[in-house]
């Protein structure tokens, strides 16, 4: 369970965040949408991890991989946006939050069996 202080810590670099990649996806990352589901911060705030989201991308483990190499330009930019709130900016890590698939791929599954059961064995 993370403390309040990492909560808002966690809070405050996931809005960040979301502001650098709206505007560096123009730039860097070819326009692609990427939202930043969830930041989960250690306890010494000195880790931040953060899970993304990316749409209008064909091969998300890709884009990942850019927005990896591209993780010290984000880390400055993070680093200019909240140098006066806090002592020591974080190191990032960059995950692929899948959640949003995993449902779609849910509901198809769900749609599927309430079709077959609606289909059912039908009477001559």
């Amino acid at each position: 369970m993370d403390s309040k202080r990492q909560e808002k810590f966690a809070r405050l670099i996931q809005k960040d965040l979301g502001e650098i990649f709206q505007v560096a996806s123009r730039n860097l990352f070819g326009g692609a949408f990427i939202t930043v589901r969830e930041v989960k911060v250690s306890p010494d705030l000195g880790l931040a991890r953060a899970y993304l989201s990316f749409f209008q991308v064909d091969d998300k483990e890709e884009m990942l991989d850019k927005v990896r190499s591209h993780s010290k330009e984000i880390r400055h930019e993070l680093a200019q946006k909240i140098r006066h709130q806090v002592r020591k900016i974080p190191a990032l890590e960059f995950f692929l939050d899948d959640s949003l698939d995993y449902a779609q791929h849910m509901e198809e599954v769900f749609k599927r069996l309430h079709d077959e059961e609606n289909k059912g064995p039908q009477a001559d």
